[in-house]
């Protein structure tokens, strides 16, 4: 028998009063602002960027699409006590989510899950592809554009076109050619943290894990184009990945708050051990009949979840032994709606086929 003094729950079963008051994020899906009651962080994950910039932007209809249309209808799944322990984990310690497993489970759900909960805005979304570079998450330099737009106005004024009408050289300097990617922005000075997706990590080259590690340790970078001019032009003005003007200090981004990093992979390869010893790792398991029904209802609202429980069972019982996806049976039950009832066994074989089978 367990001591009860060990345990958090109460006699009945219930949780006790108090036993998850440390707990930021709770899965519940209803928004607060718990994320100010987030302690400080410890002092070898401490940053001070500054000067302190705007806001992220409101959460926009990608999360919407992520979570649900419905999901204020539906009583969000909370997630079990350990991956609650563990996603809390990463925010107290300001360090990386590294979410794995199958497709289908809910990994990148999480990380909107998060900004809606938490309201830390919109997610910034890098997805990530065998040619994927580091620099490309940090910001990206239209040198050509402004090499181009210098030409123009040099030709213009040789040919004698009057001041008022030849373009005087690049508008707005060079900060009109520079634009921060999704890692960049979330590394600028906020006074709460951003979400950031980094989506289907296993899908990059062998060298993108060994480059995330210093930024991701630092929690800054720099941008060389700007540093060569920091003695004469010490304040640039450039634009963040969510269309923001922000102004970049002697060409180093350095962060606040340490944004919320979800990291995701299916599990294609293995990471270098200095990668995951800089990472909280959370394994996400294939979700039971009542998370299925949950995620439906939260989509496709309480009707079709309630039609669809026939094909939920089923897909459950394929995926012990097949490779399926979720939305593979949103797809079916919605489909299955409107066609007629002779055809909906068919249909929903047609649309949850198992996803390790060759074609």
């Amino acid at each position: 028998m367990s001591d009860p003094d060990q345990n958090p729950d109460g006699p009945d079963g219930s949780e006790e009063p108090g036993a998850r008051e440390w707990l930021i994020y709770r899965g519940a899906g209803e928004p607060h602002d718990g994320i100010r009651a987030l302690p400080k962080p410890p002092p070898w994950r401490d940053f001070d960027g500054g000067p302190l910039v705007a806001p992220a932007p409101e959460t926009d209809s990608t999360s919407t699409r992520r979570l649900g249309a419905f999901r204020h209808m539906a009583e969000m799944h909370r997630p079990s006590p350990e991956e609650l322990e563990i996603i809390n984990a990463a925010l107290y310690l300001r360090r990386p989510l590294l979410v794995t497993g199958s497709p289908g489970t809910g990994k990148s759900t999480l990380a909107h899950a998060v900004a809606h909960e938490l309201r830390l805005g919109r997610v910034l979304h890098w997805p990530i592809v065998s040619r994927t570079t580091l620099g490309e998450g940090l910001y990206h330099y239209d040198a050509i554009a402004r090499l181009q737009d210098t030409q123009i106005a040099a030709s213009s004024r040789a040919a004698g076109v009057p001041a008022q009408v030849a373009p005087a050289g690049p508008a707005g300097g060079i900060g009109s050619y520079l634009r921060l990617g999704p890692l960049g922005t979330a590394l600028l000075p906020t006074a709460i943290p951003r979400v950031l997706l980094i989506d289907e990590l296993d899908k990059s080259d062998i060298d993108l894990p060994n480059d995330l590690l210093n930024v991701l340790e630092e929690g800054e970078f720099t941008i060389p184009e700007l540093e060569r001019i920091a003695e004469r032009e010490r304040e640039v003005d450039v634009l963040t990945h969510d269309g923001q003007q922000v102004t970049i200090r002697d060409g180093r981004v350095r962060c606040r708050a340490f944004p919320f990093v979800v990291l995701t992979s299916n599990g294609e390869r293995d990471f270098p051990a200095p990668l995951l010893r800089r990472c909280i790792h959370l394994e996400l398991g294939r979700p039971d009949h009542e998370r299925l029904a949950t995620v439906v209802r939260a989509h496709l609202g309480e009707e079709l979840a309630r039609v669809g429980d026939d094909l939920i069972a089923r897909f459950l019982e394929r995926s012990r032994t097949e490779q399926l996806a979720t939305d593979q049976l949103l797809n079916a039950i919605y489909l299955t709606h409107h066609a007629e009832p002779l055809t909906r066994d068919r249909l929903a074989d047609m649309l949850i086929q198992r996803l390790d089978r060759p074609r």
